[in-house]
């Protein structure tokens, strides 16, 4: 790899490792912030205590359970397009080392959405469940309960780097494929040729 390519599109004497710090840190801000939100957004479901001390759940309360992973997937498209921009413009002289940059901060900025929110949920369920009196509601925990919901993050950020290396302009040169007025062969010289092997052209006296 040249001295070139290992400089990114920030200031031209900045090391391309202190950009890939700043975008991890970004992505660890950036997912804290989305844990936050992921909390805010999720309405979460709630059981109800009867009075034998069992618990029970509305139909509706059952469909909205799989809220939590539908907002995190919808968080996680945002977030990585964002990331995934943010890479191509500051690692495309890299080629395709940007790719993988694009989804490490995608998935990155998931796991701490993923790990903060929880922390921000309402807590243990069981430990809730079992100090509840009669008539309580007891909201479900605020989890992320298909892991798959995770690579969407990942792939959210790297699409915008795969489309963009394969829809922007080529930086090879091609001028030379296209001419406006197309070489012309250069015009044989005609003549006869003499006894002597010696060529003489129209204008030359014999």
């Amino acid at each position: 790899m040249t001295e070139e390519q290992l400089q990114a599109t920030g200031p031209a004497d900045s090391p391309v490792a202190m950009w890939i710090a700043i975008l991890a840190g970004m992505s660890l801000v950036i997912g804290g912030l989305s844990a936050v939100f992921w909390a805010t957004v999720v309405e979460l479901p709630t059981y109800r205590i009867l009075a034998d001390g069992s618990a029970t759940i509305s139909e509706r309360g059952i469909t909205e359970i799989v809220a939590s992973d539908v907002w995190f997937v919808i968080t996680g498209a945002l977030v990585g397009t964002g990331l995934g921009l943010v890479t191509w413009k500051w690692f495309r002289t890299l080629g395709w080392p940007t790719a993988l940059l694009a989804a490490g901060s995608g998935l990155l900025a998931g796991l701490v959405c993923w790990q903060v929110g929880e922390l921000l949920g309402p807590g243990s369920f069981a430990e809730r469940l079992t100090g509840a009196l009669p008539g309580a509601l007891v909201p479900i925990p605020l989890e992320l309960r298909s892991l798959s919901a995770l690579a969407v993050w990942g792939f959210a950020a790297v699409t915008p780097v795969l489309l963009a290396s394969s829809l922007g302009p080529d930086d090879e040169d091609h001028t030379t494929r296209w001419r406006r007025h197309p070489v012309e062969p250069e015009a044989e010289e005609s003549g006869t040729i003499d006894d002597r092997g010696v060529l003489t052209t129209p204008d030359e006296p014999s």
